[in-house]
């Protein structure tokens, strides 16, 4: 398949999704039915993205190792995830205090007037009882590389990669370097196996569009339209401010990132999934001029760290359930909710629809129901679509501006160094 074209079967993909699952739940007449077809087609979805998550870790590592390897020593290891880290702070940031902003705004929960329930019920949706940072600042170093492989825990992959890089960094300077070939050898036929597997792409997000229209009707769209409509339109007040950032340090060129990352974005949105998104993203950011040795770094970091759309989900769903149920929340709670999302969010790494996870386990912290959670689960997958792309995004443009700033301190290394030959040349002469 023309890689160029990718894209267009992905968009057409996405539509005819939509049409056939409208069908099939139309057909259905029943749920049980409609959850039966329903399977058929999240076959389909599972068998790519399994193929998709089996060349996630080798790619991570062999990436990240080479890049690692490559910056030649821990103080430039250290600079670049300083920088990465303040990006990611200061856009976690922003993501949520706008999400909660235009939740606050818009109002989407206002007309439910819901009665709060007796009992709780998010317990009997998602476990959220293991979730706390202190099990995730323990989760992030892994017991065995293997099991960290196995599982695909990315950030436990990272930790790894990075003694593996230093030290191999290290070897290299002492005029060894056959491990180095081999992890550069890996990492092309990992991107080869990455273009076989988006072979499959178009059919994947067809079968997942499918299966959650035929599961959940496409009248759902409109019956929960007033919350998607302005959550997507809160998505694209993000995507500006994020490009005009970009623009602030890359120029005129970070447009050309968004033509070039519209591919692993359309895969992201329609699979839900930043893990389908990854090979492509990588590949992208090096087509832009990122040099690998930045993007494989800053990319893993940024999936944990960094995911800006995941933010405003939060501060919608959070606000739109005390909406729902009329509890007013004074601007000292909403600051305090901003900031307890701050540090949760963060072990959002390695856990199944962290996003959902996070809401529920935040939601008794502040009083609010439970119970709450039921209402967004239904069109959670919606929601899921463009809080992934708006990820992709985030973490492409943070990674290109973060390799710039990298490419300009080497540049005006260089000609400092270029500066002070010249002096010691000059004084040569004159003596």
């Amino acid at each position: 398949m023309n890689n160029k074209k990718l894209p267009k079967y992905i968009a057409i993909a996405i539509l005819l999704g939509i049409a056939v699952g409208w069908g099939c739940n139309k057909f259905a007449g029943n749920p049980e039915t409609a959850k039966e077809i329903a399977g058929y087609f999240s076959l389909v979805t599972d068998i790519f993205l399994r193929m998709i998550k089996m060349i996630i870790a080798p790619l991570v590592f062999a990436t990240l190792v080479g890049g690692i390897s490559s910056l030649g020593n821990s103080s430039s290891v250290g600079r670049i995830g300083l920088r990465s880290m303040a990006w990611f702070v200061s856009a976690s940031v922003f993501s949520l205090a706008l999400g909660m902003l235009l939740v606050n705004l818009f109002q989407p929960g206002a007309d439910l007037n819901m009665a709060i329930p007796d009992t709780p019920a998010a317990a009997v949706v998602v476990n959220a009882g293991d979730f706390s940072l202190k099990a995730f600042i323990g989760h992030v170093f892994p017991r065995s590389i293997a099991e960290a492989m196995t599982n695909n825990e990315i950030l436990q992959i990272v930790v790894f990669s990075i003694f593996f890089g230093l030290a191999l960094a290290f070897v290299k300077r002492q005029g060894h370097d056959a491990i180095g070939g081999l992890v550069d050898e890996l990492a092309k036929v990992m991107f080869r196996i990455t273009d076989y597997v988006m072979m499959f792409a178009p059919v994947g997000v067809f079968a997942a569009l499918a299966a959650a229209v035929t599961t959940q009707g496409i009248g759902l769209l409109f019956d929960y339209g007033k919350l998607i409509g302005q959550f997507y339109l809160g998505i694209v007040v993000l995507w500006a401010v994020l490009f005009a950032v970009g623009f602030f340090f890359l120029g005129r060129p970070v447009f050309t990132l968004g033509k070039l990352i519209r591919e692993p974005v359309l895969l992201a949105f329609s699979t839900a999934s930043s893990e389908s998104a990854y090979p492509k993203t990588i590949d992208a950011l090096e087509k832009f001029g990122a040099p690998k040795r930045v993007s494989s770094f800053v990319l893993p970091l940024g999936y944990s760290f960094n995911l800006d759309g995941s933010m405003m989900y939060q501060a919608f769903a959070i606000m739109f359930i005390a909406q729902a149920y009329n509890i007013e929340l004074s601007f000292t709670q909403q600051i305090l909710i901003l900031l307890t999302l701050m540090i949760t969010s963060k072990g959002m790494a390695g856990v199944a629809r962290a996003s959902v996870v996070v809401v529920a386990a935040t939601l008794p912290m502040f009083h609010l129901p439970e119970a709450g959670l039921l209402l967004i689960l239904a069109i959670d997958q919606f929601l899921d679509m463009g809080r992934t792309a708006t990820n992709v995004v985030g973490n492409s443009i943070a990674t290109a501006v973060i390799a710039n700033l990298e490419a300009e301190r080497d540049h005006e290394a260089d000609a400092l160094g270029a500066r002070h030959h010249q002096v010691a040349h000059t004084a040569t002469q004159s003596a």
